[in-house]
Parts: structure tokens; sequence; C-alpha cells
């Protein structure tokens, strides 16, 4: 069986240009029809993307009929957070809180997707993550999420993917945190690099933050980042597509 997973921070939709165009979201996402999407800074209502539901609107214009949004930040109008698309079902979904006293609104929306073909079905567990600026709170709420009952209790060769924007620019939650926990990076550069696949900023690319980890019987076949002349201009990320086969 084999699946494609899409992450990217989109930014509300609004360009490094500064314009909000969710159009260009919209033809990005089409061009990788991946079948799980992983969405960051996706805004619910809020005045600087026209009190739109970007999740719902998304999923409505590229046909994906499953999706769930997990809200990290609210505001006095409006609220934003991850959100997931899906052409496969979705069962359970929660959002983790992933924030840290008063700082800003982090969050991991846990979700089982319900991979089938016309073989077999099996459970995907996916964590969508946007982790803090800090390191020492990224090392933090890592640890936390890897201490949560949603991932600790799921068996060592279940599949689960952990996917998002780590804003970790050294690597070092790989090797402290993921590694140990048994998970593998899919977006390294190359098969065993210390070093992701540069995805920020957008428009030249020099830092890997958004990354993609598993663990279970998957294995990642085709690992790149969008080379679209649009997506240097859409967001201040590029998206990254992973294709796994189980």
């Amino acid at each position: 069986m084999r699946f494609r997973v899409l992450t990217y921070n989109i930014h509300r939709a609004i360009g490094v240009d500064r314009k909000f165009m969710p159009e260009r979201i919209v033809t990005i996402l089409r061009r990788y029809d991946a079948d799980i999407v992983l969405l960051q800074e996706v805004d619910v209502g809020v005045p600087r993307s026209r009190m739109m539901n970007l999740a719902a609107h998304l999923a409505h214009q590229l046909g994906y009929p499953h999706r769930a949004v997990g809200i990290n930040v609210f505001f006095k109008r409006g609220k934003y957070g991850n959100a997931t698309l899906s052409h496969f079902p979705i069962g359970r979904q929660r959002n983790i809180d992933l924030t840290l006293g008063s700082t800003k609104g982090r969050g991991a929306q846990h979700t089982r997707i319900r991979l089938s073909d016309t073989r077999r079905a099996l459970e995907l567990d996916v964590f969508n993550v946007h982790l803090s600026l800090s390191a020492s709170r990224r090392r933090r709420q890592v640890a936390h999420l890897l201490q949560t009952d949603d991932l600790a209790r799921l068996p060592a060769d279940a599949l689960c993917l952990i996917a998002g924007d780590m804003n970790d620019w050294r690597g070092v939650l790989k090797r402290r945190l993921f590694r140990p926990a048994g998970f593998s990076c899919a977006t390294n550069r190359r098969p065993g690099s210390r070093w992701a696949i540069k995805t920020f900023p957008s428009f030249a690319p020099t830092g890997g933050l958004d990354k993609i980890f598993y663990r279970g019987p998957l294995r990642p076949r085709h690992v790149y980042r969008s080379r679209l002349a649009l997506a240097r201009v859409a967001s201040d990320h590029l998206p990254v597509i992973a294709d796994f086969e189980v």
C-alpha cells in the first residue's frame, strides 16, 4: 500500500508579498494531490484572512472529504491552528496542547486515519505539529508529546507519523528525542544526513524547519520539497512531500 503525505505551513495564505491569496495554496496543493495534507497556521474567522474558514475552504476547493482542525491560538475575532485534510476517513481526532506558560499557543493535532486499498485496511496515527521558536521550549514540547497517552500507548510497530513545522534549525530534536523514541526522519537531505531538506524561507531556503518523522513498518520512497515558482511567494515556507509504502 502506498500513500502520499504533504506538510505545509501556509502562513494563513498570506504570501511573502503580504497578499492574502488562498487560491495560490489551492494551486500548489492540487499539483501534488497528497492523500494526507498537514497544514499549519490555518485561520478560522480572522479579519486578516477575510473571516474565512481556511481549512473548510481548502478542503472544498480540493475535494478532500475528510478534515480536522486543531485550534492553538484564539483572538478577539477568530482563531488559528493546524488542519489535516484527508482522502481517507478520519476516526479519532484530538488536539494536544503544547503551550508552555504564557507563551504563544502551540499544539499537536492527533488524527487516526483509516488507510485502505483493494486488499486491506490499516490505521495510521498522525500528529500534525507546530512547535515553539525557542529551542528549550521545543525540546520540552516534544518530550511532553512523546509522553502523552496518545503516543505512549501506541505499540512500537504501529504506523505513526509526526510531522509539521518543527522550527528546529539544527536537527536537535531528531538526535535527542525522536531517534531514541524509535522515529526516523523521512525529510533528511539524504539517508543518514544530519540535515533536513531546506524549506525556509521559501524564496531562498536556508533551514529545514518542516519535517516528517515516521515509525512502524513504513518506508519513504520519494521525499522532496516543492520547486514551483508559485510556492516561493505563496507562503514563507515551502511544502514537503513524502511518498510512503507500508
